[in-house]
C-alpha cells in the first residue's frame, strides 16, 4: 500500500520548495518599485551604490512599526548637499528631504519613521558636485501609517509644538558637536481611525524643520508623513563662540513653533522636557 507523508511534512515541504520563487519574485517587485521611485524623486539622473561613503541602518524586525530608528551614516570627507530618506512601500515613500548648511558639521542623521509593510528603506545623497549616491537596507514592520499614536489625544494637544534640544555637556567653538532637535507633535498621518468618532483622523504633521547655530545654519528638513509621532533628529553641528541653536517648525496647518538654546552646556542642561 502507498504511503503518503503526513499533513505537516507535506505542507513544510511545499513552502520549502516554493521559497526561492517567492523570494525572486519579491526581489523583482522591490526593484521595480525602486525604479518607479528612481523616476518619481530623481527623474532621470543615475544614482550610484555609495558602498563605504554612505551606511543606512535600521532593524530587521522592527519592535514598533510606528517608531522604527533610522540612522544614516556618513563618510566625513564627503560633504553632501542633500540627503533623501525613503520608505519605499509607504504611501508617501519620501519620508524627508535634508539640506545642509554652513553649519553642518556632518551629513549623517538619526530620526525614526512609520513603515507601513515590510519594505526597504533608501538615504540618497546628493555631493556638492551633483552626483546622487545610494545605501538601502530592509526592514521587516508593518502597520506603522496606521497605528494609533502613543499618547492620549488631548495630552498631545497640549503639549503641540513644544520643542526640546540636547546637547553635549561641554562645547568648544569650531568643533563639530552632536545635538538632538525634538518636535511634540502627533504628525497624524491621514490613516489613522479614530475609534470614537469612526472616522479617519486628517492629516496633520511637521512639514517643515530649520536648525540654525549662531544664525547661520546647520540643516533644512522637510518632512512628510513618514516621520513618526514627535519628530526626533539627531546631527552634528559646528558650535559658535556665542549665540543660539535656533529650531523652527512648521505644520500643515500653518502653525510655526520655535525654540532657542544658548550654545552653552548650562542653558542645555535647563532646557525643558517634552
Amino acid at each position: 500500500m502507498m504511503r503518503y507523508p503526513p499533513i505537516g511534512l507535506l505542507a513544510s515541504l511545499l513552502i520549502v520548495l516554493s521559497m526561492p520563487g517567492l523570494a525572486a519574485t519579491d526581489a523583482a517587485e522591490d526593484a521595480a518599485r525602486w525604479d518607479m521611485l528612481h523616476d518619481m524623486y530623481f527623474k532621470d539622473r543615475p544614482v550610484e551604490e555609495a558602498g563605504a561613503l554612505i551606511r543606512i541602518e535600521a532593524p530587521a524586525r522592527a519592535h514598533d512599526a510606528a517608531l522604527v530608528p533610522v540612522r544614516i551614516e556618513v563618510e566625513p570627507a564627503l560633504r553632501l548637499k542633500s540627503l533623501s530618506l525613503l520608505v519605499d512601500k509607504n504611501p508617501v515613500p519620501l519620508a524627508a528631504t535634508f539640506r545642509f548648511g554652513p553649519a553642518s558639521a556632518g551629513s549623517g542623521i538619526e530620526t525614526r519613521v512609520r513603515v507601513n509593510e515590510y519594505t526597504n528603506l533608501h538615504a540618497v545623497g546628493e555631493t556638492q558636485d551633483g552626483r546622487l549616491l545610494m545605501a538601502a537596507v530592509y526592514v521587516k514592520a508593518a502597520g506603522g501609517c496606521s497605528a494609533p499614536a502613543v499618547k492620549d489625544p488631548q495630552e498631545a494637544m497640549a503639549r503641540l509644538g513644544r520643542i526640546k534640544v540636547k546637547l553635549p555637556d561641554t562645547l568648544s567653538p569650531g568643533n563639530p558637536a552632536t545635538a538632538q532637535v525634538m518636535v511634540s507633535h502627533p504628525n497624524s498621518s491621514g490613516l489613522q481611525f479614530d475609534q470614537v468618532s469612526r472616522t479617519y483622523i486628517p492629516a496633520h504633521y511637521i512639514r517643515s524643520i530649520v536648525i540654525r547655530a549662531g544664525g547661520q545654519t546647520v540643516m533644512e528638513a522637510d518632512t512628510d508623513i513618514s516621520i513618526s509621532e514627535d519628530p526626533n533628529l539627531r546631527f552634528s553641528f559646528l558650535p559658535t563662540g556665542g549665540g543660539s541653536l535656533e529650531v523652527v517648525a512648521q505644520d500643515t496647518k500653518g502653525a510655526t513653533f520655535t525654540h532657542s538654546v544658548p550654545l552653552t552646556a548650562a542653558a542645555a542642561k535647563g532646557d525643558p522636557a517634552l
